[in-house]
């Protein structure tokens, strides 16, 4: 299947790892030349080296911290001022700590509001006079399956992720015109490093082991197990595909059947 996207350019937040690399490697074996961004440390020239060496694809990498807007939005003028141009965006800026509503002060709240909301506006707000004066465009947003079923233990995350799926829906009307999509992928437990890391946190505040608390999850999961990178970045890739373009102002979630919800 010809997903139409050979020489696009796609620009993917947070693509050094986890859900984000796995994006930014499938959209380029389908061809597109791809931007990623991370903070500066040593997995980002690593992950773009080795995404270029598994796909053969143009890889460039930027470093940016996307809780400064400045830093959010340059990594988007700099890919454009490199390919010329901008067909796809993929937001994702990974997740605020696990903590309880008192454990959070002001400093955090607007932490999380930084990484996960703002730098979505930021990175948004630059994409979008390009897309619409080539009337073509994808915008997806990486959420979690926490804005349709709240997760315990998570509500900075919670209430930050919910004013990007509010943002995603206004924002799908005005650009449908012209043929700019929005939309949100909502990933339930998936096995990644940040998974992992939670397990950990989660097994410390219980009691018990990483290995446990995993246990608990994919036992209330009916497909039985966690969800796999590659799983989580086709379903990106076909949003971000020319096949897409009547789907807009969704939230679609990838959790193996844990949402227990009928919308």
């Amino acid at each position: 299947m010809d997903l139409g996207l050979k020489d696009k350019v796609a620009l993917v937040a947070g693509g050094s790892m986890g859900l984000g690399r796995a994006v930014a490697t499938e959209l380029s074996r389908e061809g597109a030349k791809i931007a990623i961004c991370a903070l500066d440390d040593p997995h980002l020239p690593e992950a773009a080296e080795e995404i270029k060496k598994e796909t053969g694809g143009e890889v460039l990498a930027i470093p940016a911290d996307l809780t400064d807007t400045e830093q959010a939005s340059g990594f988007v003028r700099k890919s454009i001022e490199h390919y010329g141009t901008v067909d796809i965006l993929v937001n994702n800026a990974g997740g605020p700590p696990s903590v309880t509503f008192l454990e959070i002060d002001d400093k955090l709240w607007e932490y999380g509001f930084r990484l996960n909301l703002l730098s979505t506006i930021a990175m948004t707000r630059e994409v979008v006079p390009t897309m619409k004066e080539k009337r073509w465009g994808r915008i997806i947003n990486m959420t979690s399956i926490a804005v349709k079923q709240p997760i315990d233990g998570l509500i900075l995350s919670n209430t930050v992720r919910s004013g990007v799926i509010g943002l995603a829906k206004s924002l799908s009307n005005e650009l449908a015109p012209y043929n700019v999509t929005v939309n949100n992928v909502c990933p339930g437990y998936t096995m990644t490093e940040r998974v992992k890391s939670l397990s950990k946190v989660v097994a410390e505040k219980k009691n018990t082991t990483p290995e446990k608390i995993i246990k608990g999850w994919e036992s209330e999961i009916p497909m039985g197990r966690l969800g796999t990178s590659e799983e989580f970045a086709a379903l990106v890739t076909f949003l971000a595909s020319e096949l897409a373009g009547y789907i807009t102002g969704a939230a679609i979630q990838i959790d193996g059947g844990w949402y227990k919800g009928v919308m």
